[in-house]
């Protein structure tokens, strides 16, 4: 049997890292056998080694996250938990800044190397299922680089493929029409601006969000350009959005090839760039999965239900 001690500090962070009536400690105890109590600021972890170096690498990523102000969640407790007995390595990341102060915490790993490739290459593509935090990081990542000044403008893009022959009974004008379409990325933008700030950046056109068809004749330069639901593109309208890029521009593009709305007989051109771009120098692919999703516990449940029953119908 060993021992190992972690320094906590004061009692409000010692109530952070352990929740409300001990909830996180449960988490932790439900899935390490170590012996685990707290005393005077401290912890102190005793067992079999290891299960002690298990225990005390979950609190020690816990007890990081409390640091840089993140307010933990049993769903949050529960990832931690599963990389580290799963033996997976964490690597860490900055918070991604995007407004007053407030920031956007990468919480897998996944999405650690999702934001790390943002940050470090021109062209990223990256697929997984929903939930994984696809579009929400890759915006966050763009603000960022607005106010830092590294581009001068965001332009969001949604193909309306799944629309289809239902857009023309939609109430409005053409704008009203698309505007559920573009609806998830307007979503994203508000948790993370201030509404007037928002308005005003899209009036001055230093924010965009537009349809694809809307994307044909234009070059975009130092900007930061993200096509989201991918997997809806053809493969002429992909390459007709790539070769927008311009001069000092980033651009990501995510998708799910699980949940396509193009016809049986249409190629999907996320599917495509995927492959005919893999051998070009500059191009990255992220894959996130079902371990990534941080949205309600079940959904991860719910998507591997899914596969599971694809993999059966094969």
């Amino acid at each position: 049997m060993i021992e190992a001690t972690i320094s906590v500090g004061d009692a409000e962070n010692l109530l952070l890292l352990l929740g409300v009536q001990d909830q996180h400690l449960k988490q932790i105890r439900g899935t390490i056998p170590a012996k685990i109590s707290a005393r005077n600021g401290k912890i102190l972890v005793q067992g079999d080694e290891a299960d002690v170096l298990q225990a005390t690498a979950v609190l020690e990523e816990l007890r990081a996250r409390i640091d840089r102000n993140i307010l933990l969640d049993s769903e949050q407790v529960s990832q931690v938990i599963r990389r580290v007995t799963s033996g997976e390595k964490l690597l860490k990341t900055d918070p991604i800044g995007v407004h007053g102060g407030r920031s956007v915490h990468p919480r897998t790993q996944g999405q650690i190397e999702y934001v790390e490739a943002i940050r470090n290459h021109a062209l990223v593509f990256c697929t997984g299922p929903a939930g994984t935090g696809k579009t929400y990081l890759a915006v966050a990542t763009a603000i960022e680089a607005l106010r830092a000044q590294q581009i001068r403008k965001i332009v969001l893009v949604r193909p309306a493929v799944e629309a289809g022959e239902s857009l023309g009974y939609l109430p409005g004008d053409l704008q009203a029409k698309i505007n559920p379409y573009l609806r998830p990325l307007l979503d994203s933008l508000q948790d993370m601006m201030d509404y007037d700030q928002m308005q005003q950046s899209m009036e001055e056109d230093v924010i965009e969000v537009v349809p694809l068809a809307y994307m044909r004749g234009r070059t975009l330069n130092e900007a930061f350009v993200i096509l989201d639901e991918a997997q809806n593109t053809t493969v002429s309208q992909m390459k007709m959005f790539l070769t927008r890029m311009g001069e000092g521009s980033q651009v990501v593009v995510s998708g799910d090839t699980s949940q396509m709305d193009l016809s049986s007989h249409t190629k999907s051109g996320l599917i495509d760039a995927l492959s005919r771009l893999r051998d070009i120098e500059g191009f990255v692919r992220v894959t996130l999965h079902t371990t990534d999703i941080v949205r309600h516990r079940l959904v991860q449940d719910i998507v591997r239900a899914y596969e599971e029953g694809s993999k059966k119908k094969r």
